[in-house]
Order: structure tokens, then sequence, then C-alpha cells
């Protein structure tokens, strides 16, 4: 057995033993301390910066860690994380900006109004009592009175109401509580009159954060909505992350799947406890998210996902037990998976177009759902085209020098102000702090200003004959500093390099150039768009004007761009409480036309041309509004 080494971290206070010759990014799992790791331990991000005391308790510096650290830093005894290895008993001093922060989450979303008409309703019934004169068994006496009083023909019965039915039927004296899903399916058998308890639980798995709205069926209103970040982060920011580690670890698919399981689990007893209600009284669910997450909530094996040709191990809806699945409410309640349209396109996608009501709209929309995999859908109720580009996860901090989540300490608006003697930078930073990073919208913003400008041209370079005291040559070259070192949290100069700009436009030109395959194959133009929906969290910070200006969103009037939100929960919600809803979901399976971006040739020509930003002079007088 290999020596146990004393680990502490600080500034948590936390110490553990842990074995000798694992990372450091694996004691602070084992610690419960949460360090950024967009790239699940890949030494691909450079985010997991942390300082080690003393600086020889750990393996040698690794080429890797040169990379993303400078001779200062590795001599001031920093290293990374998922490089370094424990050797000795050690300190780890965790900075600032290496903190995993809790993002806000979004929880609402844009929905579409359809009527309100659940799967589950209850009926109470008096059974007729058993006697000598009258020796039918319990269930057909109950089966005969739902027949004859109600018109209910029941069709199937979960086997744990229906071992449960003798008892409840005398602790009741013979009044009783019918709960049916579908129509005729009976999933519960409860004693006394329990109508006016009857809910129904929407869930979000989104690769970074689990939304939840606990539905009242009576009505259709949330009373109460809970949200975590997924913890799946701590296994890597993005679904490739997690799914490679599903490869390369046997176990891996069942840790994954259990830790998003129990995170569901504690939300949903979090909502039951603020409301007052019992968890069995939870008699659906509906579950959305994305192909990855649709698959490891369920036990699906998700490496093919990965693997040309990229099929899903399932495409249709499903409706399964919620003890099956492992969910803490009824047993036998029904949990409704919405169909995957294909590949990465996957069940959060459906429920988004039909909460912006995209199924029902004669007029041509665009819906873009920006993320580390973005997907695009664009037609109407006749055909919708959709398509997966991989977008990386620049626009969520990773491979951005001060990259960052929308969190506390993140700048999220840069305006850039021409000045006699040189340029002044205005910002705003999240949670009125001193800045640790940038996030997403704050790019967006810094690289139209740096267009706007002349700071840089439409290839992205640093045009060279600009010369003042904000633009100086760092380790990845040319830099634009937004905030000076006295100005900051860190002590260091926030800046963004050209690598940096680099990384946007390629995050920036996949997203566009699906945009423009989508719109060929559809044989429409920009002039034929009515409407262009921004659903996700990183939509609502990003100014609509300046995406278009780097090439992010196609030119359409800024005026027709609608950031929606979180759709996926919403869509959810109205898939729990609508028949239509899921109705629609059936039906877009008919009306979508998947696009595979990887092999399509006409992808390849636009990303190239994507990558060069738009003419800044043209755009400003040629820009709709």
């Amino acid at each position: 057995m290999s020596k146990e080494v004393r680990v502490t971290f600080e500034p948590q206070g936390k110490t553990i033993l842990v074995p000798r010759g694992i990372t450091i990014l694996e004691a602070a799992r084992l610690a419960g301390i949460k360090i950024r790791s967009e790239c699940g331990g890949q030494g691909l991000c450079g985010k997991c910066r942390i300082l080690v005391r003393p600086v020889d308790a750990t393996t040698k510096i690794t080429d890797v860690e040169r990379r993303w650290l400078t001779d200062s830093e590795l001599k001031q005894g920093y290293r990374l994380a998922c490089q370094a290895k424990v050797l000795e008993n050690l300190v780890v001093i965790v900075p600032l900006e290496t903190r995993l922060v809790k993002a806000k989450i979004i929880e609402y979303g844009y929905e579409y109004p359809l009527p309100f008409k659940p799967l589950v309703k209850k009926v109470v019934v008096r059974i007729p009592k058993a006697k000598l004169s009258d020796l039918r068994p319990d269930l057909e006496r109950v089966m005969d009175v739902l027949r004859d009083n109600m018109g209910i023909e029941v069709d199937e019965i979960d086997y744990h109401a229906l071992i449960k039915l003798p008892q409840v039927l005398r602790d009741g004296e013979w009044i009783i509580t019918v709960t049916i899903w579908d129509g005729n399916k009976v999933i519960d058998f409860e004693k006394g009159d329990t109508s006016k308890h009857m809910y129904g639980v929407a869930i979000d798995i989104g690769t970074s954060k689990i939304v939840c709205h606990l539905v009242d069926l009576h009505d259709g209103k949330s009373l109460a909505v809970g949200s975590l970040e997924n913890p799946q982060l701590a296994y890597g920011e993005d679904v490739i992350s997690r799914i490679r580690y599903c490869m390369i670890k046997r176990s891996g698919l069942k840790e994954l799947r259990a830790v998003v399981i129990d995170a569901i689990n504690f939300i949903i007893g979090e909502l039951c406890k603020k409301v007052g209600i019992n968890r069995n009284n939870i008699y659906e669910a509906v579950v959305v998210g994305n192909t990855a997450m649709h698959h490891i909530f369920l036990g699906i094996v998700p490496n093919y996902l990965a693997l040309s040709p990229y099929v899903p191990g399932v495409r249709r809806s499903l409706n399964v037990k919620a003890r099956d699945v492992g969910l803490l409410i009824n047993s036998g309640a029904n949990v409704y998976l919405p169909p995957i349209i294909a590949g990465f396109v996957g069940a959060d996608a459906v429920a988004d177009i039909i909460a912006t009501g995209m199924i029902e709209s004669d007029d041509i929309v665009m819906l873009i759902d920006i993320g580390t995999n973005t997907e695009v859908c664009l037609g109407n109720r006749e055909v919708i085209w959709t398509a997966s580009c991989a977008s990386g996860p620049a626009f969520e901090g990773a491979h951005i020098r001060f990259g960052m989540k929308a969190i506390p300490g993140a700048i999220e608006h840069v305006k850039i102000i021409p000045k006699s003697n040189g340029y002044d930078v205005k910002y705003s930073v999240i949670g009125d702090t001193r800045p640790v990073g940038i996030c997403g919208s704050a790019m967006i913003d810094v690289i139209a200003e740096l267009l706007k400008n002349g700071i840089i041209d439409r290839s992205g370079r640093f045009v060279q004959d600009k010369e003042d005291a904000r633009i100086k040559v760092g380790k990845d070259g040319k830099e634009f500093i937004i905030a000076y070192s006295d100005e900051t949290e860190i002590g260091r100069d926030i800046v963004i390099t050209q690598k940096d700009i680099r990384q946007i436009q390629l995050a920036k030109a996949a997203i566009y150039a699906a945009c423009k395959v989508l719109m060929r194959k559809a044989g429409i133009s920009e002039a034929d768009i009515r409407r262009v929906y921004i659903a996700g969290a990183f939509g609502r910070h990003i100014d609509a004007e300046n995406a278009k200006i780097i090439g992010l969103l196609p030119n359409v009037p800024s005026g027709i761009v609608e950031f929606v939100g979180n759709t996926a929960v919403a869509g959810a919600r109205l898939l729990l409480k609508s028949r239509i809803a899921r109705k629609y979901a059936e039906e877009l399976l008919k009306i979508a036309r998947y696009v595979e971006l990887t092999v399509e040739p006409e992808f390849s020509q636009e990303f190239l041309k994507a990558t060069y930003f738009p003419d800044i002079k043209e755009h400003m007088h040629s820009t709709p509004t």
C-alpha cells in the first residue's frame, strides 16, 4: 500500500491524508476543495494554478506547466494542480482566480403558451367492502369502480402499487385515491382522499448546472425552484472531457451518473421541505439535457457519441419508472425523457424548440444555444434544420489567459474610449468588486472595441503601427491591457492576448458557419429571418450589436434578436404540464433535419471565411436596426 501524505489547502484550512503520487487536483477532489479545471485535468487549459509549500514536495515541473506558467511564477512555487503530484507533506495555496465559485444559474426562460393538459390525474373512489356474498378480489373491485363510475378502462397497474392495495383499502376504510398516468395506467393507490397533493418536477441537466422546478399539477404553477452546479464539473467542464473520463476509467460512467442523480435528489428534497410536501406525492418527472447528459443520466454508455459516426444509443422518447433511474420521488412515478434529434442536438434542444414556439411558427425563426457545444436550429412549423458545432469553451473562459465564467469578479462589459494621448477603458464587474478576470460577454465587447478603434484588423492581428501604454508584448505576443494591476484583485494586469483573440475567432467562426450552412440548406438569407432567439446563460449577458460586429451572429436587425433565458427548463415545464407539448416533441422528429457539420464540405469553407472579422466600416454603414 502506498504511503499516505498530508496535504493542507489554504485559505480553506482543510487537511487531508492522500496516497503519495496522486495529483494535487485529485487530492483537492478528495478534500472537497473546488478548483477550476475546464479541461478535466488534461493540462489543456492552465486554469488550475496553485502555490505549493515547500516547492520540492511535489514532482518535477512538466513541459505542460512551462507552457502555461512564466519562469518567475515557477520560481515562486506556482504549479498546475493537474500536473504536480504529491510526494511529501505540503501546503497548497489556492489563489482567488483558481477557486471554483458558483456562477449565477438562470432558472427561468421564455415559455410559449400551450393548453394545460397534464398526463397525471387523481380520482377518489369508494370501493364496495368485501363480504362473503361478494368475493371479488380487491383489484377487480377497484377496476370495476373505475370503469363503471369513472369511465376509466385500466390498462396497466404499477407492481409496487398493486402489492400494497389490500392494506391501503382497509386502512382507508374502502375510500382510496387512485393516481393515473396517461389516461389508463395506475401508478399508485393511497388511503383516503389525497387528491389535493399532485405534483411533478421539471429537470434540466445542463453541462454546468442542474435546475429543477417543482410544479403543482392542478394548475401548472411552479411552487419552488432550485438549482446546483452540476457536480460533474469536477470531472471536466465540457461533455467531451466527461466522455473521455468514461472511456479511460472503468467506473467512470457509474461515478458520473451517481453524482448527478444525488444532486437531483438533493434539490428535490430541498424543494419539498421548502413547500412542505411529501416527495412521494411527486408523480411525474421530465428530464432534459444534451445527448451526453441524457445518456449519463440513464446509464447508457456515452463513449460512441465522441467517436465517428457520433450516433446516440437511443433516439426515441422514453418513459421509465422513477425507481429504475434512482429518482427519490414516488417509486411508480413516470420519468419522461423527450427524443433526441441527432448527434449532440439532444432533448434540451427539443425543449428549446417547444419553449420558444418555433414548432407553431409560420415565420422563419433561428434559435442559438451558445455553449461548449452550440446548437443552432432554423425553420418553422414545416421544417426545422438543426446542427451542433464544437464552438469550444472559450466563451466560458477556457483557453483564455484571464478567462472565467460570469461569476463575481468577472469583467462583463467593456468600452474603449480613444483619447488624444491613447486609450481609456471603462468596464463593469459582476458583484461590484475588483476584477479577477474576464467572462465571455466582455471578450465579445473587447474585440468589437478593438476593431472599432482600429487596434486589430480583420485577421485579428494587432495593427503594427498602433502604439499605446495599454498595448504591450507578452508571452503570447502582443496584448491589450483591460485593467492595470493596481485595479485588480489578483495584482496582475488583466489583458486580452493575441492568442485569446484567436481562440474567440475560432469559437465565433464555428457558430457563424453553422448558421450560414443551415441558411443555405433551408434556401434562405438573413432577410428572411423574422426572429433570432439566443438561449442559455451566456446569451443573457452579451451585447447583440457587438456580437454582430465580431461576426458571431448573422447580420440581422438588432431588434429581432431576443434573449430567452433557460428555455430548456421552460420546455421541460411545458412537457410536464401539456400533452400538446409531448405531441409536438414526437412530431419534431418528423420535421427536423439534422446536418452533421463534420462531414459537410460547406462548413469547412464557411468556417475559414468566418475566422476573419467582418469589415467594420461596411458593418457600421449597413447594419440593420
